[in-house]
């Protein structure tokens, strides 16, 4: 049974990537594959706003990343297109008001790494027009805006065209994201941001010391931007060992005290089901992306989008106040897009 307070939440998810999994369908069947495979599961957790990630994989690097990057953009609208009564893409802080007081799921389209578009910033205006509203500039390697964390020993800064990408984003008013953007680089981004940015699925890297966390330091500097942390659900970034429900509610409760109430959020990133649909049976090891992290792991109970009442339910047995749960949940997030989508 969901709890009467996670039935009031406006529940939103900075980070989930059925995109891969829909888009991996020929698309005659998107539509129809979202709203028998992944709606059921945002419903049951209660998903009023979901941010929808672009990102491409390895196979489709380099030659064909622009392509699918449009192919996913595509497959966004068509699922939308094809759910009237369910989803409704959104561009703006108004339209995802418009969605919910009609009852339907706000989805909000992200890029992750922007693999497609490299070094071509000009190209930021066309996926600007074609709906992205949140995007990142490299994901675990060095792309040519930036360094991503998994290259942290190199010290890299952003590149001349990722600075010229920063300022380009903030005039179109996409919302910057650190995730998976290296050390140097994020402090980089800091010091040359003039408009709130957001890390879209990362969490302590205090409580686990894993170079796609953030330190208090970062924590602290993006809160400082009017900025929010969307806490990642994903195991290996959790603990060392197996993680915990425990150890996700921790995540939450330091973030809450290092950065403030005000600036946490839930950014779930939900990757088994995705890897577990796109990966062959014969294969194991994952994907070059996951650097060795095994991405079929889980927090128990959240496997899925399904579980998120049971965030709700642990974050109220931690004592937190009913009316910061709920800025957990989703409001801070509804917030922030409403300031910052124009």
């Amino acid at each position: 049974m969901t709890l009467p307070l996670h039935q009031q939440a406006i529940v939103a998810d900075a980070h989930n990537d059925l995109l891969m999994a829909v888009a991996a369908r020929p698309h005659e069947q998107w539509a129809e594959f979202f709203r028998r495979q992944w709606l059921p599961q945002l419903r049951a957790g209660g998903v009023r706003l979901q941010v929808l990630p672009v990102f491409i994989d390895d196979e489709f690097r380099p030659e064909g990343a622009l392509r699918q990057t449009l192919r996913m953009i595509e497959c966004a609208h068509v699922i939308a297109e094809g759910n009237p009564d369910a989803v409704r893409l959104c561009s703006t802080g108004a339209e995802i008001d418009a969605a919910l007081a009609d009852g339907l799921i706000a989805l909000v389209l992200a890029l992750e790494s922007m693999p497609g578009l490299d070094a071509s910033v000009e190209l930021i205006s066309t996926v600007h027009r074609l709906g992205v509203r949140i995007a990142s500039i490299a994901h675990w390697g060095r792309t040519p805006l930036a360094d991503g964390s998994g290259e942290d020993a190199t010290g890299s800064g952003l590149t001349s065209d990722g600075v010229a990408a920063l300022a380009e984003m903030e005039r179109l008013g996409i919302i910057f994201d650190i995730s998976h953007l290296g050390a140097t680089g994020v402090a980089h981004v800091l010091e040359l941001a003039t408009k709130p940015v957001m890390a879209t699925h990362s969490s302590a890297r205090a409580l686990r010391d894993h170079h796609r966390n953030l330190t208090d330091e970062q924590l602290r500097a993006v809160a400082a931007t009017g900025g929010i942390i969307c806490v990642n659900f994903f195991h290996a970034f959790l603990s060392e060992t197996k993680a915990t429900f425990d150890d996700l509610l921790d995540h939450f409760e330091h973030i809450a005290a290092v950065a403030g109430i005000d600036h946490v959020g839930i950014g779930a990133d939900f990757v088994r089901e995705v890897m577990l649909d796109l990966t062959p049976p014969w294969c194991c090891e994952g994907d070059a992306n996951s650097r060795g992290v095994d991405p079929f792991g889980y927090v128990e109970g959240l496997e899925g989008p399904a579980g998120l009442p049971l965030v709700t339910e642990g974050l109220l047995k931690r004592g937190l106040a009913e009316d910061d749960v709920l800025k957990i949940m989703g409001g801070n997030m509804h917030r922030f897009f409403k300031e910052r989508l124009g």
